[in-house]
């Protein structure tokens, strides 16, 4: 009897969330760990759960599935450095991956912290391959995987401890009531933070020149 896709994923899911989340703050770090590097788990519903029976625990909570974010995320993002810069190359000449690269340089930490902090469906992995591909410094990409989880879980522990374990009950009803309007926001919100980054990473300020640009110009400068 064959299992569907799906139905074995579940399961799979299920397993994990059973074998490792009595183990407390170990838990939600392994938990953490396999979320970002490679299946999906509700962490943000499991960092709620893990505070509403532990409010003193809340900033270790928090800190640890930061951390287990943050190791999970090396894999993408030594995926990306691996055999990232070929992928580009075969879309984008040398030039281009070169301004890229130095566009990505003077914005990087913003520009991993800020997506880090977006709840799903933000495609943080496609960032953490990009942070790879452009050879973002390790320590800096990590820190800033962190930073960003740990302020997202951060504000899901206070909102839970404000207002108690009703929140994630009355989040997933108002979305389910409605979901136009939530996706609507969300992805208005997922539109101008693609922009932002884009232009960070992509768009050229007046007058700035990379080096790439400087070669070619001194390359084709004539001397007198």
């Amino acid at each position: 009897m064959k299992i569907h896709p799906v139905a074995l994923f579940h399961k799979l899911n299920l397993g994990m969330l059973t074998l490792l989340k009595p183990l407390g703050v170990w838990g939600i770090g392994a938990l953490a760990v396999v979320d970002s590097s490679s299946i999906p788990v509700p962490i943000d519903a499991l960092v709620i759960d893990y505070v509403v029976h532990d409010h003193a625990k809340f900033l270790l909570y928090c800190f640890m599935a930061a951390v287990g974010s943050a190791v999970g995320s090396l894999v993408p993002y030594y995926i990306g450095r691996a055999g990232g810069e070929l992928f580009l190359l075969k879309r984008i000449n040398r030039k281009r991956y070169e301004q890229l690269r130095d566009r990505f340089e003077k914005q990087e930490f913003l520009a991993i912290m800020v997506p880090a902090m977006m709840p799903p469906p933000m495609p943080v992995k496609l960032v953490e391959f990009a942070a790879g591909v452009f050879e973002m410094k390790p320590l800096m990409f990590f820190l800033a995987i962190a930073v960003g989880k740990f302020v997202r879980f951060l504000l899901w522990a206070i909102l839970t401890i404000l207002y108690g374990p009703a929140l994630l009950h009355s989040i997933t009803h108002t979305i389910h009531n409605h979901r136009s309007l939530v996706l609507g926001i969300g992805g208005a919100i997922l539109v101008l933070l693609a922009a932002w980054v884009i232009r960070k990473l992509f768009d050229r300020h007046r007058g700035i020149s990379f080096p790439a640009e400087e070669n070619d110009t001194s390359a084709n400068t004539i001397p007198e």
